[in-house]
């Protein structure tokens, strides 16, 4: 039986970054992740950079002590799970279904994720956290990293992502991938491979 991979970020849990800031109003939150060029930013700190580095590069003085912030008010962007998918790793688990996971995620933010989600530490047999590894999907390093971690081969795996590109990866290397679009789409998915 194939291995089930998942992406973490907007497959299990929600993530909205704007939510660091409740003090803040929607338009206002997003006004200011777009001022700094938070997508970039973030993708360097799932790198492996930290939060605090890339805040001193600001020079407005009050977005950077705000993305100083980001980091202990993590938990708050994480608040929710995606819709259906925990139920959908419930019946994997209950099949006997390995789970694995490959995450872009800060090495900085991923303890605070698992506060506000303590099962993403319980039911992964490999996780590999770029953050940690300092590598990033869609490099296909870091799937060949996590096989060798995990002791499979890429022909053993279907991945799961909710971004394209990050799919892609995975498939270069010789594994299966299904692009996340929800919970109904992914439990057909796996059930046609025989998952579910």
């Amino acid at each position: 039986m194939k291995q089930v991979v998942f992406d973490i970020g907007n497959v299990l849990v929600d993530w909205q970054p704007h939510l660091a800031w409740p003090e803040m109003d929607r338009a206002e939150a997003e006004a200011f992740l777009t001022r700094i060029d938070f997508a970039d930013r973030n993708l360097r700190a799932d790198h492996g950079a930290r939060f605090a580095d890339l805040a001193a590069e600001l020079n407005d003085p009050d977005d950077s002590a705000r993305l100083n912030q980001y980091v202990t008010r993590y938990a708050l962007t994480v608040a929710d799970a995606v819709p259906g998918s925990w139920a959908l790793v419930d019946r994997l688990i209950a099949k006997g279904v390995a789970l694995h996971a490959i995450t872009n995620w800060s090495s900085e933010t991923w303890p605070e994720g698992l506060k506000a989600h303590p099962r993403l530490g319980e039911i992964f047999e490999t996780l590999v956290v770029s953050g940690d590894v300092k590598l990033i999907k869609p490099d296909p390093a870091i799937y060949r990293l996590f096989c060798d971690l995990a002791g499979l081969a890429p022909q053993d795996c279907v991945f799961i992502d909710d971004k394209d590109a990050n799919c892609d990866g995975a498939r270069s290397i010789g594994m299966d991938a299904i692009h996340f679009t929800g919970a109904a789409a992914l439990e057909t998915a796996l059930t046609e491979r025989g998952l579910l």
